[in-house]
This record gives C-alpha cells, structure tokens and sequence, in this order.
C-alpha cells in the first residue's frame, strides 16, 4: 500500500507574483497618492457638511500628522495609538505615522475602560491620537479615569506613572488637560519640513516594524500583533486582485480599521486602484443605505448581521443602489430591486490576524467545483503543514488536525512574548484552527480547536467572558459557549449556576458584563441551569463537554 505524502503545502514563490509594488506603508501610500492624485480619495459626512479629499489632499493632510508627530518626538519605532472611527483623520493619523517612522497602533474603539488601558500599556504608545466622544464613550474621561494625573499636566508634557510611555495625546474634539484639540496638535509640526518628513520616509524598510494591531482571539485580554511593512503592504497590492477589481471601486465601510481585515479590505481592495472610500464613523443601517446611494457606491464592507439590519432599515425599499457591483450575489444586499450583479466575494478564504488576513484563498468569481468546498489554495509565498494537535507532527495529506501557516506576511510577534513561545521549531505558527488538505492542494478549514466564538465578524474569548461573570457575587458556575446562528455566526450565550439565594435575571447579568466588556462580548442570551442541570468540577467548573449541546436544546425549546 503507497504511503500517503505528508500534508505540506506551497503556494507559488513570491518571486514570481506580479502586480507588487512599494513595500513599505509610506511607499505604497506615495505610489498611490502620485498616481491618482487627482481622484476623490474618500468622502465623510461630519455633521451633515461633505468632506471630500483627493489623492493630494490625503497625501498633504498625512504629511500634516507626520509632521506634529515629529516635532512630538516620535522617532523610527515609536507606537502611536491610533483610537478613532471610520473618518479622514484615521488614515492622515496612520500614513503620517508610517512617513514619520514609526508603527501605527490601531485600538479598538469598542474598548471599555480595562481594556483602554490593558491596550495603552501593552502597546507602550508614545502618543495617543483618539477621538473623543464616540457614541456614547468619552475616550478623554476614561484616559483621565485611568489616570487622573492627565488632568493636571500640560498639553505635550504628559507625565504618569500608570503609562511612562505616553508623552502626547491629542483628541479630535474638546481638549481637556493634558489633552489637546487635534488642530493644536497637528500645529506642533509648523517648522518641520516635507523633506525631512520625505527623509524618513525613505528609510523605512520592508522588514520594519510598521504597524501593530490587537486580535480578540484566544486570550482573556486582546493580543499585540506586530507586522512588519512588507506583510502588510503585500495585503494592499493583493487586495484588488483578490476582488478581480476592474470598475474604479467606491467602497462603503462601517466596520472599524482597526481590525486587520477591514484595514486591508478598505484600502488595498479601494485605495490601490485609485477608488474613493465611502466612511461611516459608526454603523446606522439607514444612513449606511442613504451613504450607498448619494456616494454611488459599488463595493461594501458589511458582516452578517448587518446585512439583516440592513434589509429591516425604512428606507431599504425606496433607495437607489443601481451603482452596486461589487457585492456577493447571494448576500440579502445583492436581493435589492435595483441591484445587478454576478459577483461573487473571494468568500474561499482563510486566514488571521497573525497573517495580516488571507493566507489561503481563492480569487472572486473562481467557479465552485474549482473551490470544492475549501477554503483556498496557499498565497504566494506561504507555506502551511497539518499537525496532530498532542504531538506536533505532520499527518499525512488527507488527515484532519492543526493549521500551521509561515510565509511573507507572517507577523513579527506577539508584544511581549518571545518567538519561540509562538513559532515552532520550523518557523510555523501554530494557529490553534482545525483543518485538512485535499489531495488538490485546497485548504479546508473546520472550526477552532478551542471553544473561540466567532460573532459578527469578531473573535470572542469565552474565558474573558467568564472571568468578568465570575467576579458577579450571586454567580457560582459560568460556562460561555458560541452557539450556531443565522446572521452572526455564532451567539454569545452563557450558562449560569446561581448561588442559593441570588437573585439574577438576564438583563442583570448583562448590564454586569457592559461594565467590563465591549459590547460585542456581552453575552446576547444568559440562561440559568440548577446545580443539578449540569456537572460541577470539584473548583465549581461547569464541565463543557455537554453544556453546548443543552443550551442548543434550550434555545431550540424556546423557538
């Protein structure tokens, strides 16, 4: 009987991929600002008035930040925190931060308190550009909550225990303290030159450090995820060949920059062929259809459960989206009465954080039996292999077990953790994803190997979730699982063991875990088991082994 080869798997060399350009993020950003500065590069509603800017202006309004970062002292390396919606001044923030050398750092503006400063801290950022009133969050009051020092010091002299880093912040929106309006502090670079900001730009490197985002997956507080220029920049030029971009793209997003996959959707799959973005600073379902109309947008960035919101908005049935291309004809979106189109998303995909998104796929509109139920064949310069889970070693080709994955836009590191805690002994990364190759090459990816949710589109940590229930007095046992779901993939539901005599509902349990978790970590179904329902670990653990499939059946009951 022939043995099996082993499941190792290449993609094409990197050598041989065509179409990429500068690598790194000042270069592409030059490249495409000097190609198409002509174009509209993104257009913004800020209070009703249309803020429009080209090319030129997005290239000026970049030089503008890089310059205020100088003169605040960011050198080659420096962490600039980056906290803001969809809006113009998140990419002058982060192209100027890439021209003046150091790393943008993107945090999530779903941060509560406790993760602001987890993230701050982590992330050791030098300055910290935010936007002050998001919704219903102050960003100024929670940083001076944090640390309340921020309050007493001048603008640019920031001095704290709690964060030594931290030297700068400045806010779109009223200065407070330490805090400085966004216009004082782009002031601060009025005698540094363009060609002192072109100098550094110049001497970034593809193997620098170029920007650092965070991943919600599998630990109780968000990972940092440190990529260099190359594999980001990789990404960009990728993107519109993984869309099979041919009409000049307007691409309306909602969905944060601050997560890697909309950084690179939005910009490489908009940006590099000289398309305008369409930003929305948070998602409002009627406004997104009222943007989507007025912009003539043809290409849209939207999760799951979005699209469900979209369809129930007032004004769904009356809009025009005549414009609409580049939308996945079987999404509710593409079911529109003035929507006409074939296309089909690169949905045959895998990838993560640690890859700066794919790292296997199929392009749009790749025929289905080419796909065959997978999720992708390796990019250019990546490498994956197929561990067993307990011992490591590669399983033949054909045999289910862990996804390992290296290659070119492999990230530098985890913030904190050495490199041989991350990689293996050959350079892969462990991705903690099940998964097997067919005998075709194709990628078939089959879910965690943990117990991560998957929800709209973001990574939840069960554990983080019950550690946060678990400091609830009236709580004894608290078991989170991700549970099967139309629209956002999985639900958040968590399953509870009272003490004798609390007294809990839902809605309590809910409003505990809003104190301590973004919003879309809290659990959007509690239910309450006796201590008799389910097995208790001698610690008061809930055994996980069947808590899923009887919250299923809970669920079920109540449909």
């Amino acid at each position: 009987m022939p043995v099996k080869p082993l499941s190792i798997v290449a993609g094409p060399p990197l050598a041989e991929e065509e179409g990429i350009g500068e690598l790194t993020l000042s270069g592409w950003f030059l490249e495409v600002t000097e190609q198409f500065a002509d174009r509209e590069a993104l257009v913004f509603y800020d209070e009703g008035k249309r803020v429009s800017w080209t090319y030129a202006d997005l290239r000026d309004r970049a030089f503008e930040a890089a310059r205020a970062l100088i003169a605040a002292g960011v050198g080659k390396g420096t962490r600039v925190g980056i906290l803001m919606t969809n809006r113009p001044e998140f990419l002058a923030a982060t192209f100027g931060t890439a021209l003046a050398g150091g790393v943008a750092t993107t945090i999530s503006t779903f941060s509560t308190q406790d993760e602001l400063e987890h993230l701050v801290n982590l992330s050791c950022c030098s300055v910290l550009l935010l936007e002050r009133q998001i919704l219903k969050r102050d960003f100024s009051a929670l940083m001076e909550a944090i640390e309340p020092e921020i309050s007493n010091c001048s603008p640019g002299q920031i001095i704290s225990e709690t964060f030594p880093f931290l030297t700068h912040v400045a806010a779109i929106g009223e200065a407070s303290g330490g805090i400085e309006t966004w216009d004082d502090f782009l002031a601060r670079g009025q005698n540094i030159s363009d060609d002192r900001v072109l100098a550094r730009a110049k001497l970034n490197r593809p193997s620098d450090p170029g920007v650092l985002f965070f991943s919600s997956g599998s630990t109780a507080m968000p990972k940092g995820v440190l990529s260099a220029h190359r594999g980001v920049t990789l990404q960009l030029w990728r993107f519109p060949k993984y869309y099979g971009v041919e009409r000049t793209p307007r691409v309306w997003s909602a969905n944060g920059f601050f997560w890697s996959g909309n950084f690179a959707m939005a910009f490489g799959g908009g940006l590099t062929k000289g398309g305008a973005l369409v930003l929305q600073s948070t998602f409002q379902p009627e406004q997104a259809l009222a943007l989507m109309e007025t912009e003539k947008a043809n290409q849209v960035h939207a999760w799951p459960h979005q699209w469900e919101q979209l369809v129930a908005a007032p004004n769904w049935a009356s809009v025009d989206l005549s414009e609409m291309y580049y939308v996945d004809r079987t999404s509710p979106l593409a079911a529109h009465p003035t929507i006409d189109t074939d296309w089909r998303e690169p949905y045959a995909t895998y990838g993560n954080t640690e890859t700066f998104t794919f790292s296997s796929t199929f392009p749009s509109n790749t025929p289905e039996d080419v796909i065959g139920g997978s999720h992708g064949k390796p990019c250019p310069g990546n490498i994956f292999k197929i561990v067993a889970p307990l011992t490591g070693e590669t399983v033949p080709m054909g045999e289910r077990g862990e996804i390992c994955v290296k290659g070119p836009t492999m990230m530098l590191g985890y913030i904190g953790i050495p490199l041989d805690e991350t990689l293996d002994d050959e350079g892969y990364l462990r991705t903690g994803d099940g998964g097997w190759f067919d005998d075709q090459g194709r990628l078939h990816w089959e879910g965690r190997l943990n117990d991560i949710i998957k929800t709209g589109g973001a990574n939840v940590s069960p554990l983080e979730i019950d550690a946060v229930l678990k400091k609830n007095p009236g709580i004894k046992a608290v078991q989170t699982v991700g549970i099967p779901h139309d629209t956002l993939g999985e639900l958040v539901v968590s399953c509870i063991v009272l003490h004798d005599g609390a007294n809990l509902d839902q809605s309590a349990v809910q409003a505990f875990a809003k104190e301590k978790l973004a919003s879309y970590k809290v659990p959007r179904r509690v239910l309450f088991f006796a201590e008799d329902d389910l097995e208790l670990t001698g610690s008061s653990k809930i055994k996980a082994a069947d808590v899923k499939a009887l919250a299923s059946q809970r669920l079920s009951g109540e449909t």
